[in-house]
């Protein structure tokens, strides 16, 4: 994952991991979300529901800007 425009997004997209979570919380299944934002990967669905539990967990993840 990486810092774009200020907010937490999978690495290599300009996918927000809220925006995924969202999704989720949406009831989308992982297909439809990556039929939908064809730049992830399943891969990036997970990590991004794991980023989530981290922080839940209230752990500290560090992160770089990308650029």
């Amino acid at each position: 994952m990486t810092i774009c425009h200020g907010k937490v997004c999978i690495k290599g997209t300009r996918v927000m991991v809220s925006v995924i979570l969202d999704c989720v919380a949406e009831g989308m299944s992982e297909e439809e979300i990556l039929r939908d934002y064809p730049s992830l990967t399943k891969g990036d669905v997970s990590v991004a529901l794991h980023y989530a539990a981290s922080l839940a967990r209230g752990e500290t993840i560090p992160l770089k800007a990308e650029g």
